[in-house]
């Protein structure tokens, strides 16, 4: 059943606490690390919800991965979505990571159309 208004806003308002939690977390743990959003239609909640992790360089993310640490993102994003009380079969599939560099390159650094193309149904 979608969520009220309401509902959406007070599940927004956690969302946007218990990530910004574990971005805080993750600047310390991941060099290069810069920030962390996320997007989602209410009307398709929570399978909509995807959460995107930007690096500083595009080396920087092929590093983090390469080390093996989209686990300790995933499982960081984890924590912030029970913590928010949603509840996502596999939050891997909803975990998405990214770069300012190639949002640039790509996007002239406009993160709107880089974001819209992770949404479930979209390009």
């Amino acid at each position: 059943m979608p969520l009220n208004k309401r509902q959406q806003a007070a599940t927004e308002r956690l969302l946007a606490t218990t990530l910004t939690q574990a971005c805080e977390t993750a600047k310390s743990l991941l060099e290069g690390f810069s920030w962390l959003t996320h997007e989602v239609d209410y009307a398709a909640f929570p399978s909509s919800l995807v959460v995107v992790w930007v690096f500083d360089t595009q080396a920087h993310k092929e590093q983090a991965l390469a080390a093996g640490q989209a686990a300790r993102m995933i499982e960081l994003t984890s924590w912030a979505l029970e913590e928010a009380g949603v509840c996502l079969a596999s939050v891997a599939a909803h975990v998405f990571f990214d770069s300012e560099e190639q949002c640039q390159r790509i996007s002239g650094g406009d993160w709107a159309p880089r974001l819209a193309r992770l949404r479930p149904g979209r390009g």
